[in-house]
Formats: C-alpha cells, sequence, structure tokens
C-alpha cells in the first residue's frame, strides 16, 4: 500500500454548488440494542443525520457519525440519557463543518411474551413496532417514542342492530302466546343468537409520548400496558376455545367506535402523566372498504 496520504476531498474541496443544507447523514443502519439489562437484543435500523450550514463546504464526515452509533450498542442498555450524550457527540465530531444540530431515528419491532386469557402456561410472541426520533437542537433535547399497538374493536352501532334482529327473531319464535319455559329459551338462544352479528376488526393504534433526558429508562412495555388496558381488547397470540370465548366477552364488553378507542386512550395517558401524549387509532373496517380513523392530543 502506498505511503501517501489519502485524499480526503470533503476537506480539501469546496462546494460546486453553494448551499446549506437542513440535514446530512445516512439512513438504515443496522445495529443491534439492549432495552434494558439481561434482556433479548432487538434488531433496529438507525438514521442519522447533522445540519451543514456553511454553504462551501463540500460534504460532513459520514464514518465519524457511523462509528459514534456505536456507543448505543449492546452491552450498553439504551437510554435517553445515553441517547443525547451520543447526539452531542455528533454534533462535536463535525465541529469543522460549522454543524450545531444533530438528530437521531431507531425502527425496531419489540416482542413481548403474552399469556393466553385463560389457559394456564399458554403463550405466545406478539410485536409491537416502535419509533424513536431524538434529536439535539442549540443544546435542546427532544426525544419520542412511538408504538403501534393491536387491538380489536367492535362497532357499537352494528351491535345494536344486531340485537334489535335477534330480539325480532325470538318474538317471532315464540309469537303463539305462551310463556317459553327457560329451558326453551336457552335452547332458542344456543341455536339462533347469533341469528345477526355486529362487524368487528383487528385496529391500530399509534400511540406517541415524549421523554426526557433524566428518565431512566425507555418505558416501552409500560406505555404499552397501559393503552392495552385502557382499550380492554388487546389481540391475542396462543388461544384455547375457552381463551377465545373469553376474547369474545372482552370485545362484547368494550363496544367501540374510533372516537371512543382515541379517546380512552387519550384519558389513560393523561391519567398516567406521560409526557405530550398523542394517539392515532385506525379500524380497518370489515363493513366499508375504507378505514375509520381518529387521532387525539397535539394541535
Amino acid at each position: 500500500m502506498s505511503s501517501l496520504t489519502l485524499p480526503d476531498v470533503s476537506l480539501t474541496d469546496t462546494a460546486a454548488t453553494p448551499g446549506a443544507l437542513q440535514w446530512v447523514g445516512m439512513q438504515g443502519i443496522d445495529l443491534p440494542l439492549s432495552l434494558a439489562r439481561d434482556q433479548v437484543q432487538v434488531h433496529a435500523r438507525a438514521d442519522v443525520q447533522v445540519d451543514l450550514p456553511d454553504p462551501a463546504i463540500k460534504g460532513v464526515h459520514m464514518s465519524r457519525l457511523y462509528r459514534l452509533l456505536e456507543r448505543l450498542v449492546p452491552p450498553a442498555v439504551l437510554t435517553p440519557a445515553r441517547i443525547r450524550t451520543a447526539l452531542q457527540d455528533m454534533v462535536d465530531s463535525q465541529a469543522d463543518c460549522r454543524s450545531t444540530r444533530a438528530r437521531i431515528g431507531l425502527h425496531f419491532d419489540l416482542l413481548c411474551r403474552r399469556p393466553a386469557l385463560l389457559s394456564p402456561d399458554l403463550a405466545g410472541w406478539k410485536r409491537y413496532p416502535v419509533q424513536l426520533d431524538a434529536s439535539l437542537q442549540q443544546g435542546q433535547f427532544s426525544l419520542e417514542v412511538q408504538v403501534q399497538i393491536g387491538y380489536a374493536s367492535t362497532c357499537p352501532c352494528s351491535a345494536a342492530l344486531a340485537r334489535q334482529r335477534v330480539a325480532e327473531g325470538f318474538a317471532q319464535a315464540f309469537a303463539d302466546g305462551e310463556a317459553p319455559t327457560p329451558a326453551a329459551v336457552s335452547d332458542w338462544l344456543a341455536r339462533h343468537a347469533s341469528l345477526a352479528t355486529p362487524h368487528s376488526q383487528r385496529s391500530e393504534a399509534q400511540v406517541t409520548v415524549a421523554l426526557d433526558a433524566s428518565d431512566a429508562e425507555l418505558p416501552l412495555l409500560a406505555l404499552i400496558d397501559q393503552v392495552e388496558a385502557a382499550l380492554g381488547t388487546p389481540l391475542q397470540t396462543a388461544v384455547k376455545r375457552a381463551d377465545e370465548q373469553a376474547f369474545a366477552e372482552l370485545n362484547g364488553q368494550n363496544l367501540m367506535f374510533v372516537e371512543d378507542a382515541a379517546r380512552r386512550i387519550q384519558a389513560a395517558l393523561q391519567k398516567g402523566q406521560w409526557r405530550e401524549p398523542r394517539a392515532q387509532v385506525c379500524h380497518m373496517e370489515s363493513l366499508h372498504p375504507h378505514d375509520a380513523v381518529a387521532w387525539a392530543g397535539g394541535v
């Protein structure tokens, strides 16, 4: 190999077309992350950028940004404070480019083992997509966490219409005027209570909260648990018939429009004292070829 110094045109050349750039960097970098001590690592994709305010500088030092991401990988545990430190180091690494801002985006799936509703020793794995967006601008640190949470929703209007149709069918079946015996009623319901059924669908909530550098950890599971408890109908993994029946009960007890779901989530997040909570919910209609959506929080 030649002993000559290798050229670095980002330092020796100036921009052919001068101009300041808002953000410059990389995206889609593969990283392992540990969210808690002794926890299985997750596979994340990282986006990292800094600003380039000097219109004459040809380019930033991409390799420095790439190497600094190593400070986030195991055995280090990912925390808000560690993310803030990494952002500051990235700004400092581009001092000769006059950079003053940096941002990091992390995308990964959190896998949680969830038990069946009733069956003992029955459980399965459930995926929760997570997005972390952090920035450091003029010394101000910002960190938002977004989690996607699946649940089931049964339409209250459809449930009312179905109940009416079942009631009509019952009245027609016992129209002879004689009072039916409890056994006859039970038999009729067992065979005909599903004469009409309400429509329900798999639904999704995207929940976003702000964190601070002083927070000790990324409270992802606590956030997920609070939202699922508020909705009452979390998607299930492994089930037996008893668990499926219990899930049907949960849906019957938690009828909700998309507006109801958004309000439930927002009320729970406010009660949980999360900072700057926002929610977007989507009910992927089984009645219509389009979706019902609602937003809560923010502006």
